[in-house]
């Protein structure tokens, strides 16, 4: 996805570009948030051992004219999987849309594994490192 133009009704005002970073952290945020959601998870090994945290489980891209996101997840055990998933693909347009005024056309939710309850949930402030809020 490239950087993503919003055009503003008052043409003295200018532009404004948003990274596919931004997005990518919106969602991600967003997700991990979700009651039933353990974390998120890479998909590709190159993101898990890179310096960098590009995607954390959330791939960003566009399709023709549509906005596609893709979001890697454990659950926790015993949770509703399609409740879960549901609420995060709202959650994620909502975020999206009021944070950046991007419609997101799809959200794909991939649930990775089950994660058992003895499992202690990581931090919040664990699931996203200092380089994941970098969008250089």
């Amino acid at each position: 996805m490239t950087d993503t133009k919003i055009n503003t009704n008052a043409e003295t005002l200018g532009e404004i570009v948003i990274a596919p970073q931004v997005v990518e952290t919106i969602v991600a945020v967003a997700a991990a948030k979700i009651d039933g959601v353990y974390g998120l998870r890479n998909k590709r090994f190159a993101d898990r051992i890179g310096k960098k945290a590009d995607g954390r489980g959330v791939y960003v891209r566009q399709e023709d004219d549509k906005v596609v996101v893709d979001i890697y997840v454990y659950l926790t055990y015993g949770v509703s999987v399609p409740n879960v998933a549901m609420e995060m693909q709202r959650v994620v347009k909502d975020n999206v849309l009021d944070m950046s005024d991007i419609v997101i056309d799809e959200v794909n939710i991939h649930v990775a594994g089950v994660v058992p309850e003895k499992t202690p949930k990581p931090d919040f402030k664990e699931l996203f490192d200092e380089d994941f809020l970098d969008v250089d």
